[in-house]
């Protein structure tokens, strides 16, 4: 009788070829994505994303057939308009979102459009996958009407793979699931058949959000100002203080008399600067103003 041959399963022996496989990074190396993606985007990687900047950039080296971190910051720092470099981007921008998340924000944004004359223009600042703006064109669209005229949602990202995602406004039914029935109804589209499970955002709503792809660090912004209100919210978090202080200048001019500016939960922006005052929760308006 014959012995029989131990084979390891197909997992086992993919995450040994994945050991052996795992590519060095080294200090240095690490320091220089570091500061890349800084002067980039202004985000600042602490020690402890290390993990996370290896298992998001390796698969960019992989893509690329590079078995070197050093080889692949060679690549982008020898052609500073490198396409690389948006990927570079998009691998290192955290994308956490939902609909209607921080969900006092939208009833104040509602009683603020029910008293603004004219058509209500909103900026989201970190569009990502488009839960934020559409959101708020939901509670725009329920509250002023969605004719032409009644407002704009101008939403913006750095990242260019979530602004595709947020553009064809294709999400898993889900990933709804704090929208109500009506809000259902009325904004989204079921798929059927092979799209099962799957949702869009119906046309007329769509068309009231405009996404556009924007660095907050550039030095010009091409933007349909002034707004009635914009969204920054759990963006500031990745950025230092000195990048803070830049960016909440920048809103001043760009915010209507009586505008609002909200924050996420975990910033507050009166402590990074003195132009904006709290008025409520994670919710800011323009200090001179303050009566």
């Amino acid at each position: 009788m014959k012995k029989s041959t131990l084979l390891a399963p197909p997992e086992s022996a993919t995450l040994l070829s994945q050991m052996i496989q795992r590519l060095p990074l080294s200090d240095t190396h690490f320091r220089r994505i570091s500061q890349l993606i800084y002067q980039r985007a202004g985000i600042v990687l602490a020690d402890h994303k290390r993990e996370m900047v290896y298992n998001r950039l390796v698969r960019r080296l992989r893509t690329l057939n590079i078995d070197d971190f050093g080889r692949y910051l060679a690549l982008l720092e020898n052609d500073q308009n490198s396409a690389e470099w948006q990927a570079f981007i998009n691998a290192l921008t955290t994308n956490l979102t939902a609909f209607f998340r921080e969900a006092h924000h939208f009833p104040i944004l509602a009683d603020h459009a029910k008293r603004r004359g004219g058509s209500y223009n909103v900026w989201s600042t970190a569009a990502s996958t488009g839960e934020e703006p559409y959101s708020i064109a939901m509670t725009l669209a329920e509250t002023l009407g969605a004719g032409p005229g009644k407002f704009s949602v101008h939403a913006s990202d750095i990242d260019t793979q979530v602004l595709e995602k947020a553009s064809s406004g294709i999400y898993r039914q889900e990933e709804l699931r704090t929208l109500s029935q009506q809000q259902m109804q009325r904004f989204f589209l079921r798929g059927t058949g092979p799209h099962s499970g799957m949702v869009r955002v119906r046309s007329e709503l769509a068309g009231m959000v405009n996404f556009t792809q924007l660095n907050l660090l550039a030095h010009e912004w091409s933007l349909p100002g002034p707004f009635d209100a914009i969204f920054c919210r759990n963006v500031m978090i990745y950025f230092d203080k000195e990048t803070q202080e830049k960016i909440l200048r920048r809103f001043v001019p760009l915010l209507k008399p009586g505008g609002l500016l909200f924050a996420g939960h975990s910033e507050n922006f009166s402590q990074i600067s003195k132009e904006f005052y709290l008025r409520g929760q994670t919710v800011y308006g323009l200090t001179k103003e303050r009566s």
